[in-house]
């Protein structure tokens, strides 16, 4: 079956109270708890932002180069995710319409490329 992500930025989250975060998280969990029961799910989380951006790193000469900045120029930030392993992309958008509902933001939904499709034989065939 195909996976895919189910994400939202940060900045598509307007500022919330504790209490209310909490609150989406309980709805969150619920949906991942759906997920699981279903037997899709493969992994979450929704605790990133741009402060817990660790490094950047960059090539150079064969060799990493990390740096705690400049970070690339971007008004958006990963916010939380979570991957499914799912049947179709009509499956996908369920559960990301289950997450939007239940958190109350935008979900953003891309599929996994076939993982054959980076082997030898699908380069060549190509």
């Amino acid at each position: 079956m195909p996976e895919y992500l189910i994400a939202f930025n940060d900045e598509w989250v307007p500022e919330h109270t504790l209490e209310q975060l909490r609150a989406k998280s309980t709805a969150g969990m619920s949906v991942i708890a759906e997920m699981q029961a279903a037997g899709v799910f493969l992994f979450t989380n929704g605790g990133i932002d741009a402060s817990t951006a660790l490094c950047s790193v960059v090539a150079r000469s064969g060799e990493p180069v990390f740096t705690d900045g400049p970070y690339a120029e971007t008004k958006e930030h990963l916010g939380g995710f979570a991957v499914v392993d799912v049947a179709d992309d009509e499956a996908a958008r369920y559960w990301a319409g289950r997450l939007a509902v239940a958190l109350d933001w935008p979900q953003e939904v891309h599929r996994f490329p076939d993982r054959g499709r980076f082997d030898g034989d699908a380069a060549e065939q190509g």
